[in-house]
């Protein structure tokens, strides 16, 4: 396992256009809208987090599948913690932070924020979700909040440089009959937005 140090001086100087990565994971009936026409749909603002944390001597983060709910739109799909940013928040990191606590039961004051990544428009949901890594000190007990998360998911990022340089590509019951690159985690199938915040991280770390 890397020094928490060095990733974190490595990854404050790390550049990358996110928007390359993303696209590698991003389906094919996905629209390609530049920043202004996003907020011309006047999207709801939310923030994800990418949380690190050892275990095993080696470097993982925590997935979540959503709990089923006819009201989410993405219910039942595998994400990262995270949701809709409120104005008590003040910023798009305190959302991160806060809703990693309401799902997972991890202290706000634990969690540190080492890189912003890109921005990314999730079309079905009309959400523009701001993307964030932290880092805890030691592996957390985690305390799903069962009506947001049903099952947790401990991924290894070593996990994530194992993936073939050409997507897999599946057809799933929400994707409209058409393949979409997925990530396919130990059966778990990992795709859409999550997918592609995944693909930016993992380009970053492999610069690390």
């Amino acid at each position: 396992m890397k020094r928490l140090s060095n990733i974190i001086e490595r990854f404050a100087k790390t550049e990358l256009d996110g928007t390359v990565s993303h696209q590698l994971y991003s389906p094919p009936y996905r629209p390609l809208l530049s920043t202004d026409q996003i907020i011309a749909l006047d999207p709801k603002l939310a923030a994800v987090n990418i949380l690190l944390y050892p275990k095993e001597n080696q470097w993982y983060f925590p997935l979540m599948v959503r709990s089923v709910n006819q009201h989410d739109r993405h219910s039942g799909q595998i994400s990262l913690p995270g949701g809709k940013y409120e104005e008590s928040d003040g910023n798009f990191e305190t959302t991160a932070k806060r809703e990693t606590f309401e799902e997972l039961g991890i202290a706000m004051e634990s969690m540190t924020i080492i890189k912003t990544l890109t921005p990314i428009y999730v079309p079905p949901s009309n959400f523009y979700v701001h993307a964030y890594v932290s880092w805890v000190a030691k592996k957390p007990k985690f305390l799903l909040q069962e009506s947001e998360a049903q099952e947790l998911i401990e991924m290894p990022v070593s996990s994530l440089f194992n993936l073939p340089d050409k997507p897999e590509m599946k057809v799933l019951s929400s994707t409209r009959g058409t393949e979409v690159p997925v990530i396919d985690y130990n059966g778990y199938i990992i795709w859409g937005a999550t997918s592609m915040i995944l693909s930016e991280f993992r380009d970053l770390m492999k610069k690390v």
